[in-house]
This record gives C-alpha cells, sequence and structure tokens, in this order.
C-alpha cells in the first residue's frame, strides 16, 4: 500500500514562480488540490485556485508569530525567496522567521529557491540566499536547495529599451549567463516538492550553454530584423547610467551587481542537475525566444 502524498504548500504563490510552481503540481504532476496549501499576503489573488480546492493562506514573513498557523499540516513547503531586496537584512530575516515557523509547524522537508554560488558570488542580495541555505542546514528540517540560475525572463528588464536605442550598454563583459526558462526552474521545484525523499541535497538548476551579451543581442537582432550592438561600458558608468534612467541608486547597484557577477563567472556554470532531476531538457534560448518574442521585442 502506497504511503499517502504528504501535503505540500507553497509560499509566494501569487507571484510568477510560484503559480506556474502550483500549475505544475496540479496539473502537469497531478497532485489532488486537497493535498496543496497555497500562501500569500494576497489570499484574494488566488480565489481561482480556491475554487479547484487548492487551500489559500495569508502568510506575512514580516509576522513571525502568524506563521506557523499559515504553514500548519503541510509536510512539505516550497520556500520561495521573497522580493524585499532593497532593504538591508529585510529579506534574510523573513527567510529565518519561515524556516522557524516550519520547524514551529511541524514541516518536514523545505525546498528553497536560491543562486549559483552563494558563498562567492558578486550579485548584492547572495548574501541573503547564502544566510537563508546556512539557517536550513543549522535546523533539523530536510531540506533541498535549488541554486536557480537568471531566468530568461530577466533580459525584459534590458533589452526593450536597448532595442529601441540599437545599444545595449553592458559591464559583463564576455561573461556568460547560463540561462534558463522560469516555467522550467517552476517544474524543477514542483517535483522537488513533490518528491519523497528527506535527505538534503543542492542542486544548481541551468539551461544547457551559457550565453554572453553579444550572442543574446545577435539572436534577438536577427529576430527583431535590426542590429542591436553591445557597449562595454565598466560598472561605475553602468550605474550612471542606470541613475540618468531614474532608478533609484540602491536598486542601480543591485542591477549594477548582476553584470559585475557575469563578468566574474559567478552566473556562467552548466549542469545537468535540472534533466536529473525532472528528466526534462530545459528549453533552449531559441525555443524560449520564439515563443516569447513578444516578450523582448513587441508585436
Amino acid at each position: 500500500m502506497n504511503a499517502p502524498t504528504p501535503t505540500l504548500l507553497v509560499t509566494g504563490a501569487a507571484g510568477h514562480l510560484g503559480r506556474a510552481t502550483l500549475a505544475h503540481l496540479l496539473d502537469t504532476l497531478e497532485i489532488p488540490a486537497d493535498r496543496v496549501i497555497a500562501t500569500t499576503r494576497k489570499p484574494e489573488t488566488l480565489a481561482d485556485l480556491a475554487a479547484r480546492g487548492v487551500t489559500v493562506r495569508g502568510a506575512d514573513f514580516d509576522d513571525p508569530a502568524s506563521l506557523p498557523a499559515a504553514f500548519a499540516g503541510a509536510g512539505r513547503l516550497l520556500l520561495v525567496s521573497t522580493d524585499a531586496l532593497l532593504e538591508p537584512g529585510k529579506r534574510l530575516a523573513q527567510h529565518r522567521n519561515a524556516v522557524d515557523a516550519a520547524v514551529k509547524a511541524g514541516v518536514e522537508h523545505v525546498v528553497y529557491t536560491s543562486l549559483p554560488s552563494p558563498e562567492t558570488s558578486h550579485v548584492s542580495f547572495a548574501p541573503d540566499h547564502l544566510g537563508t541555505e546556512q539557517a536550513l542546514a543549522a535546523s533539523p528540517l530536510g531540506w533541498t536547495v535549488l541554486r536557480n540560475a537568471w531566468y530568461f525572463e530577466n533580459l525584459a528588464y534590458a533589452v526593450p529599451g536597448a532595442l529601441a536605442s540599437g545599444q545595449w550598454f553592458s559591464a559583463a563583459g564576455e561573461g556568460g549567463i547560463a540561462y534558463i526558462a522560469r516555467d522550467d526552474l517552476a517544474r524543477a521545484a514542483a517535483v522537488a516538492l513533490a518528491a519523497g525523499d528527506n535527505g538534503n541535497r543542492t542542486l544548481t538548476l541551468t539551461g544547457a550553454q551559457a550565453l554572453t551579451a553579444r550572442q543574446v543581442a545577435a539572436r534577438i537582432g536577427v529576430l527583431a530584423g535590426k542590429p542591436l550592438e553591445v557597449v562595454d561600458v565598466d560598472i561605475a558608468q553602468l550605474i550612471e547610467g542606470l541613475l540618468a534612467h531614474g532608478f533609484p541608486p540602491a536598486l542601480a547597484d543591485v542591477f549594477a551587481s548582476f553584470d559585475a557577477a557575469t563578468a566574474a563567472g559567478d552566473l556562467g556554470e552548466v549542469t545537468d542537475d535540472y534533466t536529473r532531476l525532472t528528466g526534462k531538457v530545459p528549453q533552449s534560448f531559441e525555443t524560449w525566444l520564439a515563443d516569447n518574442a513578444s516578450t523582448l521585442i513587441g508585436g
């Protein structure tokens, strides 16, 4: 006789990754809706999931006393990293609150969405991820850390404006990024969450190749039918340009750190962890671009 499926909980369920993970749990893996809990700061935004039979609860990581009740009854929990990027220390505090609450609620296993090489990464918020990984390791919980590579979708922050001007200002040099589709990472999160293991493991989930800014620009230029030139700048010049375009200083520093990390090789590692976890091959850039051209070039 098979053991009953543990109840699976997804935090940040109203976000892009959380919603996509829930879709894979319900539709790809066919987990019964009554075995799924979705938490968010705004439960009213998940009425469609509630209508399918998913248990929807409010959860505020800034209110730690409320979290054990929000997590009650869950056997396995996906901790989607929060979006509190600009206030130093806030994100890590939120994650620690969630880990502590998972312990108090009797959760057995936590899956966490981290980033590649948090110990050495030049990404400004890498210490938040490292600290969360350390909090999990110090807890009595079982854990799976998914070190997620950069989404293809992140290109939407830079490419449309660059296409409009014909120039993409970059401090990434010849560093590559092993981009992967957000939906692939959602599938991986769903598979890891629904897995029956309770051992601890760290996986680095990447696409099949690392692409430089020039390689990305060349492919997008062909699709858009217009050249896209990559203009090399240093980090100080990049920050200056971001500020000139209205970025708040703290956010300009965050975005500049992405290029610094790319130049340093922090985001270029390619692994087969995604395929080993899911049994699938990650989408190539060409496939993703063909399906999502409007995201980057409009039309």
